[in-house]
């Protein structure tokens, strides 16, 4: 099953007219028709309207709304409501409020509020989403199923702490594999009965935070335990639901690269993938652009809804800064142009009261349509209803993988040294940014995925190698393909124990290289490092880790300037098969330029230099529709104009306007271009 179309990118977003007088509703409508909205996102925190005590339902003011919307030809994301407890099931069953790391039963309020594991919050969740679907099944206005709301956070009560046992058992079978897998050997942590085991919070395994734990192995189960706890809560509504609506497409909003949960355990289980772009202030397009991939990549490369981003402004930082005039319009089309089939908007409507009452919306408090916010709103409205359904269904023809790997990133951060200035994220984007840059489409899958239709594996900060993954990136570079990889991988295996070999323990045949030490700096010590020859040669500098590379087979492609591993390898390449393939070991983390000249050097290999690599501004994408037609999108990221020539024929879309190979072609200030290549 996949994202439901209706003719068109789907266009709108949050809309919660519960909030407000019902009079409000006709100038809502009113407003839509001008702004082309035609998908509202309904109910999302609704229980308590929706079941204002324990045995009486009232679905009155939905069906209002739903109605509402079916008569004026909108369609509907109907949310089971299920986000946020009402008051009145925390006060009549106190166990549905989480218990938090440190130890404290909260009492009611704000969301993100259940237990995953309390049968009374399970049974009155599933209750509700089984009387939703069974109301609106049949509802015309119905487009998909959204349930929950940007699951997250974790439980540790004594009801969690008795369903972890439970998981333990299942995963692990007894307790003499249980205590192999954690290394209990070590600090007398021998356990002899299930009963023994606790979460671990601060009462238990952990100081100075959730970050900070003496037992990884426990700690990255209950990591892996939480993701699944929450799925499990997903997964008993959706089969409500699937009672009453067999065939309408399911999903909850996701919220990208977000640590707690690893969104690649719920993919399997979601009808199609759908995600809230909130990217950090500081962020560089790229950033964004590599979560709008990974989600992406969660169910093999199908497109994805972009569920919610701000229109104008958040809420929820220390200083909310306004999106300039034109920034809302491109990262819209960013979204689309990585794979999005849907482009949504919290909120529609200013919320009058409480913590989102400033949170930007497309129709202010005071109902306005001549706002600059709601002019871009309408006029991307436009574009889209240009566009029509040639975009819906598109993939990207990726030639270049990037693996993300959840637990490489829990158990990178959560073990002791040799840093913890180390940041997966950061590693991981600084190599999916510089081959963004030079122009390559990326797929980022996880680390189970199939590899055979790439020429170029990036692996930054694989720190653990699980099950057969060192043999699949072998076969790529059997095949003459190239596998890079970095400082800190294929350090441990899937309980976190360390391999008893040469670091990088599977990969090191491959990589061929042996590491025995590593030096780690303060984050304001750089060391000097030469990449290339005297042919090609960039002089940048690195940090926070520093291995030193015995090489086996591989050569040095850069070096150490400082230190006394001065002169030693800081990159190498090897050899890898008949067919000319490689392996590339980066020993530290390169300040970006650094890593920007070994992903070129990679990539240039296969030919998968992009035709304006040299205009780092311009973010270019490709998506191929299911009839065969190509889409370049052109995106400019740069406050001023961006003078390129056309490397094909192709007509854009949004203008109509055709361009000839060779022929000068220029994109205005943040502006896009969708062009449809002969």
């Amino acid at each position: 099953m996949t994202a439901p179309g209706i003719g068109k990118i789907p266009y709108g977003g949050d809309y919660n007219p519960e909030q407000w007088p019902e009079a409000v509703r006709d100038d809502d409508h009113r407003l839509f028709t001008q702004a082309r909205i035609d998908t509202l996102t309904v109910g999302v925190f609704a229980w308590s309207l929706t079941q204002p005590a324990e045995d009486a339902y009232d679905f009155g003011v939905l069906d209002g709304i739903l109605e509402r919307a079916a008569a004026e030809g909108r369609r509907v994301c109907l949310a089971t409501g299920t986000a946020a407890l009402p008051p009145w099931l925390a006060r009549a069953h106190p166990d549905v409020n989480r218990t938090d790391f440190e130890g404290r039963r909260h009492r009611y309020g704000q969301r993100h509020n259940f237990c995953p594991s309390s049968p009374a919050y399970k049974s009155a969740a599933t209750a509700l989403a089984g009387r939703v679907a069974e109301r609106y099944a049949g509802h015309p206005a119905l487009l998909a199923w959204h349930i929950g709301n940007e699951y997250g956070g974790a439980c540790y009560c004594d009801l969690c702490a008795e369903a972890f046992r439970r998981w333990l058992r299942e995963h692990h079978g007894g307790l003499d594999a249980l205590n192999d897998a954690w290394y209990t050997a070590y600090w007398s942590h021998r356990y002899t009965d299930w009963d023994q085991i606790e979460p671990p919070s601060a009462l238990t395994e952990h100081w100075r935070g959730p970050d900070h734990t003496a037992f990884q192995g426990i700690t990255l189960d209950y990591l892996r335990f939480t993701t699944d706890a929450l799925l499990g809560c997903f997964l008993a509504e959706k089969e409500a639901i699937r009672e009453h609506s067999p065939e309408t497409p399911v999903t909850t909003n996701f919220m990208g690269m977000y640590r707690p949960l690893d969104y690649h355990r719920w993919a399997p289980h979601l009808d199609f993938a759908s995600w809230d772009n909130y990217p950090p202030l500081d962020a560089p397009p790229t950033w964004p652009a590599l979560a709008h991939d990974l989600m992406r990549g969660l169910k093999d490369g199908a497109p994805f809804w972009l569920m919610e981003q701000a229109p104008s402004t958040t809420a929820c930082r220390d200083v909310n800064p306004l999106q300039r005039p034109g920034e809302l319009r491109l990262a819209s089309w960013q979204a689309v142009a990585h794979g999005a089939d849907a482009v949504l908007y919290f909120q529609l409507r200013a919320s009058r009261g409480a913590c989102e009452k400033y949170f930007g919306a497309v129709i202010g408090h005071a109902g306005r349509d001549d706002t600059r916010v709601f002019r871009e709103v309408s006029h991307l409205g436009r574009e889209f209803e240009l566009l029509g359904d040639t975009p819906l269904g598109a993939r990207t023809p990726a030639r270049t993988a990037l693996l993300f790997d959840w637990d490489s990133w829990w158990a990178l951060e959560i073990s002791d040294g040799p840093s913890r200035l180390v940041r997966y994220q950061d590693q991981v984007h600084a190599y999916y940014r510089a081959a963004r840059e030079a122009g390559a489409d990326i797929d980022v899958v996880p680390v189970t995925a199939g590899l055979r239709a790439y020429d170029v594996v990036l692996a930054p900060a694989l720190h653990m190698v699980k099950g057969d993954l060192a043999g699949r990136l072998e076969a790529v570079a059997a095949r003459g393909g190239t596998v890079l990889t970095t400082f800190l991988s294929g350090r441990v295996d899937t309980h976190d124990r360390a391999f008893l070999a040469d670091v990088p323990g599977p990969l090191a045949p491959l990589m061929g290289i042996r590491v025995d030490e590593w030096d780690a700096r303060p984050a304001d010590t750089a060391h000097p490092v030469t990449l290339g020859d005297d042919k090609d040669v960039v002089h940048t500098d690195a940090r926070l880790v520093f291995e030193i590379v015995l090489p086996r087979g591989a050569e040095p492609v850069g070096t150490y300037q400082a230190d006394f591993y001065a002169g030693t390898p800081a990159v190498t390449r090897h050899r890898f098969g008949e067919r000319g393939g490689e392996g590339w070991y980066v020993a530290t983390a390169l300040a970006q330029p650094g890593v920007d000249w070994v992903v070129r050097r990679v990539l240039a290999r296969h030919d998968l230099i992009g035709p304006y690599a040299d205009h780092p501004a311009v973010e270019t994408a490709t998506r191929v529709a299911p009839d065969g037609t190509r889409l370049l999108f052109l995106l400019n990221h740069a406050p001023e104009p961006a003078r390129l020539t056309a490397h094909a024929t192709a007509t854009d879309l949004l203008t109509g306007k055709r361009s000839e190979r060779s022929e000068p072609l220029t994109l205005d200030p943040l502006g896009v271009a969708v062009l449809r290549l002969r």
